[in-house]
């Protein structure tokens, strides 16, 4: 099991130095000068000479890419008394560090990865995402609990009445479901629940997580906002736990033991929820665990529909304004997210079936 973690972990670093390399070069090939971004309508040629020579732009590409590299992987080379060096360690960007091994005003570190700063409001990237990313937890959060718990539920009846008028409606909801944009479902839950029905629903189609009290101006958690962005994302993964659930639960109760807990006498109810269910929602939960994963990339439109603050509308705001680093380090961070949820993934898979950690 040791060596299948570790074959998993290193499988999945190669995978991100091939994400964290293709974001570099693609980035460094699309036109325009960061200099001139920072600077606006201030630029000058000696203003544009001195960011450009900051930001290390005028270096070899390849000399900016292992730059790159040092700046986001958490052991790395600076040198300590230099300021003009490009490998010079700033704390002001990188905060503290620990030094592993100095090598004459230079040395190994252990530090923070460093994701560079805004090009617009001149913020650490890393602090714009930590930010963000809370509140597109807890939307991916809440729309994996839905999409789980409404879709047991349902799928529990399908396979119950296989080929009943219930069984197949929920086959069509599922098809319809799996197969309707996310931005799209969002576009119309808008207008459908907080447009033309916001007098009956009370729903508000743009809202914060956070309210203001009229009274005591206090800001107050308010979780109504969260629902119609939450719906929406859970679609997909609603009809898909729907789906799965009926075919693993179907295939459960033909097994022999099923058989057997029915000829002991045991009540329907045991039979389904304790023997059958149970064994049905192995694959069913390893499913919304990948999901997961999936819904914190694909919440980039809906986030922008509902202007949920999360990680989708920075990366939809930075675009609008071409601030790369925070694209970038956006972009990033969500690969990670999703290879370590993969991995996380993998390695229950293999800890419910031996026979993976075979391949």
């Amino acid at each position: 099991m040791i060596r299948f973690i570790i074959r998993r972990l290193f499988y999945g670093f190669l995978v991100l130095w091939g994400v964290v390399t293709v974001i570099f070069f693609l980035f460094n090939i699309l036109p325009g000068d960061p200099a001139r971004m920072l600077l606006g309508q201030r630029s000058d040629i000696s203003s544009v000479e001195a960011i450009t020579k900051e930001l290390g732009l005028d270096k070899p590409l390849i000399t900016q890419y292992a730059k790159f590299l040092n700046d986001l992987s958490p052991i790395s080379y600076h040198n300590y008394t230099n300021v003009e060096s490009y490998w010079y360690l700033d704390e002001l960007k990188y905060g503290s560090s620990l030094i592993i091994i100095p090598i004459d005003g230079a040395g190994i570190s252990l530090k923070f990865p460093y994701l560079r700063t805004s090009y617009q409001s001149k913020r650490q990237v890393s602090s714009i995402i930590a930010e963000a990313f809370p509140k597109t937890l807890l939307l991916a959060s809440t729309s994996i609990l839905i999409a789980m718990i409404i879709g047991i539920l349902l799928g529990i009846p399908a396979a119950l009445y296989k080929d009943s008028f219930l069984d197949r409606a929920l086959l069509v909801f599922s098809s319809f479901g799996m197969s309707i944009p996310s931005f799209f479902a969002a576009i119309i839950m808008a207008w459908l629940f907080a447009f033309v029905l916001a007098d009956y629903t009370g729903l508000q189609m743009f809202g914060s997580l956070y309210s203001v009290d009229d009274f005591t101006g206090e800001k107050y958690l308010d979780l109504k906002n969260l629902i119609l962005p939450a719906i929406t994302l859970g679609i997909r993964p609603l009809a898909i736990v729907v789906s799965l659930t009926r075919s693993s639960l179907l295939d459960a109760l033909s097994q022999d033991y099923i058989r057997t807990a029915k000829a002991k006498g045991l009540s329907s109810f045991r039979v389904v929820v304790f023997h059958g269910l149970r064994n049905a929602l192995n694959p069913v939960i390893t499913a919304i665990t990948g999901w997961f994963a999936s819904l914190m990339a694909g919440a980039v439109f809906v986030e922008y529909v509902f202007d949920w603050k999360g990680i989708g509308v920075v990366i939809v705001d930075s675009l609008e304004k071409y601030d790369l680093p925070v694209i970038m380090g956006s972009v990033l961070f969500i690969s990670v997210v999703l290879i370590l949820v993969n991995i996380f993934v993998d390695i229950m898979y293999a800890a419910l079936d031996p026979r993976i950690r075979l391949d």
